[in-house]
C-alpha cells in the first residue's frame, strides 16, 4: 500500500503530538499480508496488545517485495485491512535468524494466537509457505526471518 491523503493526514496528527518524528514516513504497514481480516486482527492486537512484534522473510527484503528494511529507531503507521490507519509504533530491535531458531520469548511478544512457541510455529509456517510458494520461492526451517520487536508509540486521540 502506498500513501493516501487519509495517511498523510494520519501522519500530521500524529507529529502534532510527536515533532521529533521525521516529517516523511516509510509506506504504511499492513500485519497479515494480503488477508484484510488478518491485517484487522493484527492491527487490533498492537493498539490493544500484547502484539510487540512481528515476522517477516529476508528474502522479501533481498527481492524488494518489502522495500525498506527496519532498523531501531524507524516509526512505521500501522493500517487494518482496509488500509486505514490505526497507530505508529516505533521499531525497538531487529534481528536475522533461522526460522527454527526463534524462540518462546519472540513468539510471547509477537502476541498472537495462545502466545506459545507451537502456536507461533504453526500459523507462521503456514503463512509463510502461502507466501513463499505464491513468490516463487522456498520456505522450510532454514529460511532466515526477520525477527522486528517494536513500542507502541502514539494512537489517535477518540
Amino acid at each position: 500500500m502506498e500513501r493516501s491523503a487519509g495517511t498523510d493526514t494520519f501522519w500530521k496528527r500524529f507529529r502534532a503530538d510527536w515533532p521529533e518524528a521525521p516529517a516523511e514516513y516509510h509506506r504504511p504497514l499492513r500485519f497479515g499480508g494480503d488477508d484484510p481480516a488478518l491485517a484487522d486482527k493484527l492491527a487490533a492486537l498492537v493498539v490493544d496488545g500484547p502484539k510487540r512484534a512481528t515476522t517477516s522473510m529476508l528474502i522479501d527484503f533481498e527481492t524488494g517485495r518489502e522495500p525498506v528494511f527496519p532498523a531501531p529507531g524507524m516509526f512505521w503507521m500501522v493500517v487494518d485491512g482496509r488500509f486505514l490507519p490505526r497507530c505508529v509504533i516505533r521499531t525497538t530491535a531487529v534481528e536475522v535468524r533461522e526460522f527454527d531458531a526463534v524462540d518462546a520469548a519472540f513468539a510471547w511478544d509477537e502476541g498472537e494466537g495462545d502466545r506459545s512457541l507451537g502456536w507461533w510455529r504453526d500459523a507462521h509456517l503456514q503463512f509463510f509457505a502461502r507466501q513463499a510458494a505464491a513468490n516463487g520461492h522456498r520456505f522450510d526451517g532454514r529460511t532466515k526471518v526477520v525477527l522486528e520487536r517494536f513500542a507502541l508509540v502514539w494512537t489517535p486521540p477518540r
